[in-house]
């Protein structure tokens, strides 16, 4: 029985387990408290028996030791030693006799001292010492007795407390464990039930009518659940179908759209390229109209020339020839060789500016280039495309630098930058300022572009430099032009570009790294 009643039962292996806990415990108490009350008592009986030696002994000491009666005060010392808890009693009388029995060398945890009077004669002086041998003995004694009848006493309540729990409570939870554990959604018509019950209902049978309610309860939840899961299998059926649908169409839509996406990146592409070849036909017209002056003036003089020359010959021929006429002549020519020298060195001029301008932008190297030359070349050339307009241009450089850069890109930031001031800056104007500075500093390279123009408008400030943000749209202007200033200035030159805040006009700020032309020397070597 005690085997089947703890081998599974955890609940009644604890409650044995605290009973005897909370009975120890408390039998410890009790035990203690008696144990004290003991040995108070018996530390009053100790001072009652030294109370008795006084009473009891200390006359008939006194009429011994006034007698000289050795014997009888020797058998009376020794009745007083073996009283209880009385260790060593020793008579010292007036006149220097000892009379003592006992351990001398005892311990003392008590003593008394009695005077010895005969009548009103001091004949001496009676010591008793005493200790709590005995007491503590005792004491053990009874604690064990009562320590052991209480733990028997304990462990029989104990168990038969188990028992009767094993037999009303925990007995009935193991079925309803078993019950629980068993329970599953193929035998929920089965109901919990507990055998040997009273016909007054308890807690058990309140917890036994709420199980088989959950029972009942999870009962119809499964078949609802079932009907649950048949409509969203159902549901998800035609959910795939819809999906596989919609996804064809989702694909469908995404290649359209991806079509459109690489046509509009082919045709951004399109136009930027249309952009560079637009500003470079602009060049060469107005390269192409400045250069056509010069070579007409080198026309008509040479026409001149010629009329000049045959005169001469002629002379000759009919030698009317004077020292006057040929000295006139030779004049005239070579006034004609000096126009038609600055005529040619002035086209030259341009066509190296636009050759430099062109053929880098065209074939965009990486070289080594002397900027202020650079900058003066597009500048100049740029220049013929508004030569009817009073413009001032201000160049900040220093002519002695040189570096390793992609000129191509310079020349188009340059390009775009007098283009938008020509255009939207200076719209309705024959004048206006520029300022373009180059500054070297901490291994960059500073562009500060600034004009004096009509600035650009807050709302699209912030979009400057986005593709196709302009406000010449129908007007010819494609917003391209900004937004290859920083491609370039980003991708290709490694830097940043700024619209800074002036208050008239706008201002730019381009920083890019540069390598000088010594450093990339070293680097190649």
């Amino acid at each position: 029985m005690s085997k089947a009643l703890f081998s599974n039962n955890k609940l009644s292996q604890r409650v044995l387990v605290y009973i005897l806990l909370c009975s120890s415990v408390l039998s410890l108490c009790t035990t203690s408290v008696q144990l004290y009350a003991d040995y108070n008592d018996d530390l009053s009986a100790l001072k009652q028996r030294f109370v008795n030696i006084e009473i009891s002994y200390i006359p008939s000491i006194a009429t011994s030791l006034w007698d000289f009666n050795e014997p009888l005060v020797q058998q009376q010392i020794q009745g007083i030693v073996q009283l209880p808890d009385i260790r060593y009693a020793k008579i010292v009388t007036g006149l220097g006799n000892i009379y003592e029995f006992g351990d001398p060398d005892v311990v003392a945890e008590d003593d008394m001292e009695y005077p010895v009077f005969y009548g009103d004669n001091d004949i001496g002086t009676l010591k008793v010492f005493a200790d709590y041998q005995d007491i503590y003995q005792r004491l053990w004694q009874r604690a064990g007795f009562i320590i052991t009848s209480e733990f028997i006493k304990i462990f029989i309540v104990a168990l038969c407390i188990v028992f009767i729990v094993h037999l009303l409570i925990t007995r009935h939870l193991y079925r309803i464990t078993h019950y629980s554990q068993e329970l599953g959604s193929d035998n929920l018509n089965t109901e919990l039930s507990l055998s040997n019950r009273p016909g007054k209902k308890d807690e058990l049978d309140l917890l036994v009518d709420a199980i088989n309610d959950m029972r009942l309860t999870l009962k119809s939840d499964i078949q609802k659940r079932e009907v649950a899961e048949n409509a969203l299998i159902q549901l998800n059926g035609e959910l795939e179908v819809k999906v596989f649908d919609r996804t064809a169409k989702l694909e469908h839509s995404n290649k359209q759209l991806q079509q459109s996406l690489d046509d509009l990146t082919l045709a951004k592409d399109q136009l930027v390229q249309s952009e560079k070849m637009a500003s470079l036909g602009q060049l060469v017209a107005g390269v192409a109209h400045e250069v056509n002056t010069p070579l007409g003036i080198c026309v008509t003089s040479i026409t001149a020339l010629k009329e000049k020359v045959d005169a001469l010959k002629r002379a000759v021929d009919s030698q009317e020839l004077t020292k006057s006429h040929l000295s006139t002549t030779l004049n005239v020519l070579t006034e004609y060789q000096l126009i038609i020298e600055r005529s040619l060195n002035k086209s030259v001029e341009l066509i190296r500016g636009f050759k430099s301008v062109a053929v880098e932008q065209h074939t965009d190297p990486e070289l080594k280039i002397n900027l202020s030359r650079q900058v003066h070349d597009i500048v100049n050339t740029v220049k013929t495309m508004f030569k009817h307009k009073k413009y001032q241009i201000h160049l900040d450089i220093d002519p002695e630098l040189s570096l390793v850069t992609y000129p191509s890109a310079w020349n188009q930031i340059l390009t775009n930058f007098l283009m938008n001031s020509h255009v939207h800056g200076f719209e309705g104007r024959d004048t206006g300022n520029i300022s373009i500075s180059f500054t070297e500093e901490d291994g960059y390279l500073t562009l500060l572009y600034k004009d004096d123009g009509v600035g650009i408008n807050k709302g699209i400030k912030k979009q400057v430099f986005d593709p196709f943000v302009t406000t010449k749209r129908g007007q010819g202007g494609s917003g391209l032009g900004l937004n290859i200033v920083f491609n370039l200035v980003d991708a290709k030159l490694g830097g940043v570009i700024k619209c800074l805040d002036v208050d008239k006009g706008c201002c730019f700020q381009v920083r890019v790294p540069i390598v000088h032309a010594d450093s990339k020397k070293l680097a190649d070597a």
